[in-house]
């Protein structure tokens, strides 16, 4: 995939997503399940064509993501064209420190990459532990080698480590629609409840950092767009958990806005509302 001139890799990204997608397995169902909530008034042949563009702009992440350890630094910098990024740039200027959360959208790599070279700013980010160890291994030192430093989310100390680098001015970018802790805060998207993360808003509040909603998408172009939105302020009245409740709602608010202008960018194969996963045990019965 490095080697491939880029209209080639372009093309076989597509190939490989038209097959995935006409095979109608669980992940394409379960896109097309996840849009018919962000394009309530779609039918089944409006959500074929949403799933048909969403595999599409999901295998262009991972074509790009191939790529991307080969690409020059003026490559990655002609890639990505944020708007709004004063929100960002300012924030980091007045040493506080950042949060930047985002949605599974577009190649968020990519913005990291872009981050690191055009702006010449490191940051901290955090993954799942995926098995076996050696993929998870792989993962860490791609993403390391496009200049993050990466945590593993389980294991309990991811927390203070991004708590400390926000202490001390830095940049933390966690993507956060989907909670994998199964103890995220409970909110409104898209008009039914999910639950997502709460450590961007937990970190913002016992920081004073900057929290930043990201979205990304694609065009026709091979340059991704993206916006930095305005901060979520941290409320000035309320216990923790109701701040870290209204905090996480306009979040997911954000995120909301840039999956329904680009929901074939939204790359959620997985189940997120709580309608769709299997109920947990009452206390005393077996799983």
């Amino acid at each position: 995939m490095k080697k491939l001139p880029e209209p080639a890799a372009v093309r076989l990204g597509r190939t490989v997503a038209d097959l995935a997608w006409k095979r109608r397995g669980k992940g394409v169902l379960r896109l097309e399940g996840n849009y018919a909530r962000v394009v309530p008034d779609a039918g089944p042949e409006r959500l074929a064509e949403l799933s048909r563009a969403g595999m599409r702009s999901y295998l262009r992440y991972w074509m790009e993501s191939f790529r991307l350890p080969a690409w020059s630094p003026e490559r990655i910098r002609a890639g990505f064209d944020p708007k709004d990024l004063h929100h960002l740039t300012d924030g980091l200027a007045s040493g506080r420190g950042v949060v930047l959360a985002l949605p599974h959208l577009a190649n968020w790599d990519l913005a990291g990459a872009w981050v690191t070279t055009a702006l010449g700013t490191p940051f901290t980010t955090v993954a799942e532990r995926l098995k076996p160890e050696t993929l998870y291994d792989r993962f860490v030192a791609y993403r390391e080698g496009l200049g993050m430093e990466v945590l593993p989310h389980s294991g309990g100390s991811a927390f203070g480590t991004l708590a400390r680098r926000l202490r001390d001015g830095g940049l933390v970018c966690l993507v956060a629609d989907r909670d994998l802790s199964a103890s995220g805060v409970e909110v409104k998207f898209f008009g039914e409840s999910a639950r997502m993360p709460a450590g961007p808003a937990l970190l913002a509040q016992q920081t004073g950092a900057l929290l930043l909603p990201v979205t990304l998408w694609y065009d026709d172009s091979p340059v991704m767009r993206g916006r930095v939105h305005p901060p979520i302020e941290v409320p000035e009245t309320g216990t923790r958990a109701e701040k870290t409740s209204s905090m996480t709602q306009a979040l997911a608010d954000a995120f909301a806005t840039g999956i329904a202008d680009h929901p074939e960018d939204w790359h959620m194969l997985q189940r997120l509302w709580l309608a769709d996963l299997t109920p947990r045990p009452a206390d005393g019965e077996r799983p």
